[in-house]
Formats: C-alpha cells, structure tokens, sequence
C-alpha cells in the first residue's frame, strides 16, 4: 500500500482538491463505492483511499478543475515543494 505524507503548505491544496472532488463524478462514484463496501482499495480499477486523498493507479487523483490543477502545477514547480526545473 502507497503511504503519502502530506503537511506545510500542502495541506491547503489537499483541503481545495477534497472540495473540488465533490464535484467530479468518477471520483463521487468511486469513493462511494468504497464507502459502501468498507475498503480503502478498489483492486480491478486501482483506486485508494490514504488519509484525505484519492489515489489511482498509485499516483494522487486530480480532479477536473482547470484552476486548482493550474495552481498544483505552479506550486509543485516551486523549490520548497522539492522540485525546480533547472
């Protein structure tokens, strides 16, 4: 199981990314799915469920919002995030 720490100031776009994923239906359904089922993973579509965020095929699920997407790349291309392009 993929195990993310997230804290600083990440957790305000993990916050933003829970408020946008109500919004996007594969994501609803999914997690609605697991709910019902009491499981944290969905093996046949490689869904999880760590902490607040919604993983798919190991790697963080984005919903679909062109701002808060803008915003995660922009804050990710900074130094702090651990990541510069040189």
């Amino acid at each position: 199981m993929t195990e993310i720490v997230v804290e600083g100031p990440e957790m305000v776009l993990v916050e933003k990314m829970k408020r946008v994923r109500g919004k996007d239906e594969e994501v609803v359904k999914v997690v609605e799915k697991m709910k019902k089922a009491e499981v944290r993973v969905l093996r046949g579509d490689k869904w999880e469920i760590e902490g607040d965020l919604v993983l798919k095929k190991e790697k963080v699920y984005m919903p679909k919002d062109e701002k808060l997407r803008l915003e995660v790349i922009l804050h990710h291309n900074v130094s702090v995030a651990g990541y510069r392009e040189r």
